[in-house]
């Protein structure tokens, strides 16, 4: 993966040194507020050894967001090939971001999930993308807004992977976005 350049970002792939961050965002409470589980340090580098081999082996994947200013690492936002989605063909491809609360409210996540939408569509020529995430979650569907994506609400689901122990994080709501559709 070449990196991605944005106006304020470099999305790229991990480094040895985004490993602390990237545990602080996958155990924080209001990071993973609407995720049924916390990632303990070994769970988190696993994780993100994961990330980093399929960017390799992809060219894309859920990669590092750096602030190119000050060479902070910020989170995390690309595209991922669904699997288990209800009503979704294994291998389709989503949209997701994840970010340290200190960047919250900057307009971060836009901005990736922008290029990286763009990336899909116009390198990749991908025939839609999706995005997810639980009902309540309006943080992340107001991203998926303003990147140009539109609610189905018919293909709304309950995600198999929530456990029935977490019934408020069962509901998902369902975008999506097609190469023609108008992108802001």
């Amino acid at each position: 993966m070449m990196p991605l350049r944005t106006e304020r970002l470099i999305l790229r792939n991990w480094r040895e040194s985004d490993r602390e961050l990237f545990h602080l965002i996958n155990s924080d409470d209001r990071v993973m507020e609407f995720f049924p589980m916390r990632r303990g340090r070994a769970d988190s580098d696993q994780m993100m050894d994961q990330l980093a081999d399929g960017i390799t082996r992809n060219g894309f994947g859920l990669a590092a967001i750096e602030i190119a200013s000050t060479g902070e690492t910020a989170g995390f936002a690309g595209l991922n090939a669904t699997r288990n989605v209800p009503g979704v063909a294994d291998g389709t491809v989503e949209i997701g971001w994840r970010m340290a609360p200190q960047f919250w409210g900057k307009g971060i996540a836009s901005e990736a999930a922008r290029a990286w939408r763009d990336f899909g569509f116009d390198k990749l020529g991908l025939e839609r993308i999706i995005s997810f995430a639980v009902a309540g979650n309006h943080r992340s569907t107001a991203v998926m807004r303003r990147i140009g994506m539109t609610a189905r609400p018919e293909l709304d689901f309950d995600h198999p992977n929530v456990p029935q122990s977490h019934p408020q994080l069962i509901r998902h709501v369902y975008y999506k976005m097609l190469p023609d559709d108008p992108r802001s």
